[in-house]
């Protein structure tokens, strides 16, 4: 009996249904990919004001020996018993890391050239003797988030493992022209893939190679969401072991 009602059951599937399926698997993928992403670059953003705020702080505090340290900790353990982990001491230095690496000058070039529109309206104004600092603080946080177009990890990469500024910033442009996921950057980096390329006498084919994805560099939607870091941004943590 079941076996006829199995039968039945196939035949008012449509042919097309292996189709069906596999589009709206695409679709759910791809969305719980873009939402990754979203909270990542809206994340990263927010760290790099974090860090802003540290450092501007810092330069109207005191200028003894160990002020900053001791600034550090407290916010550490006021954030820490606000919104639990993510905001220790290691990480707001690398939030203050980060935004002087990344600093306002920069990004406000690379937000030029994606909105000219609030440039000449910032050059209208006639404050061209605070451009870039001025520029960064009428942004909403909104924009600023485009000037992050890489994951937070990939940022820790580039601003723990660079061995100069111009190979990190080698390294950054090649991951956003290549596309190269956090597992990417990694090996190039490890390889020493900035130094093999400024002797190589073929650079443009290193260059192709290097855009080209091994099956162990690719990153699932599911591993995206799972990211140590976006969990720990949304203090979802422990709530999202439990259930997996």
């Amino acid at each position: 009996m079941k076996k006829n009602s199995d039968k039945i059951a196939s035949n008012l599937v449509p042919s097309n249904y292996d189709f069906l399926i596999g589009t709206i698997r695409s679709l759910v993928e791809a969305a719980r990919q873009s939402a990754a992403r979203s909270v990542n670059a809206v994340m990263t953003a927010t760290y790099w004001e974090i860090g802003r705020r540290i450092v501007e702080y810092e330069q109207h505090g005191e200028k003894r020996a160990g002020y900053g340290q001791e600034l550090l900790k407290r916010l550490a353990g006021d954030l820490t018993a606000k919104f639990g982990r993510g905001f220790g001491v290691d990480n707001l230095e690398l939030f203050r890391a980060f935004y002087l690496t990344f600093p306002p000058r920069q990004i406000s070039e690379t937000l030029s050239r994606k909105s000219e529109s609030s440039i000449r309206n910032f050059r209208g104004s006639g404050r061209s003797g605070e451009k870039s600092e001025s520029l960064i603080r009428i942004l909403s946080h909104a924009e600023l988030v485009e000037a992050f177009p890489l994951s937070w990890t990939h940022y820790i990469h580039l601003i723990r493992r660079s061995r100069s500024p111009e190979a990190r910033k080698f390294y950054e442009a090649e991951a956003l022209r290549g596309g190269w996921s956090v597992r990417q950057l990694d090996r190039q980096m490890a390889s020493l893939f900035y130094e093999r390329i400024a002797l190589s006498k073929n650079k443009a084919n290193m260059l192709a190679k290097a855009a080209t994805a091994t099956t162990a560099d690719l990153v699932t939607p599911e591993e995206e969401l799972k990211d140590p870091f976006v969990l720990e941004f949304l203090d979802l943590k422990d709530e999202y072991s439990e259930r997996s």
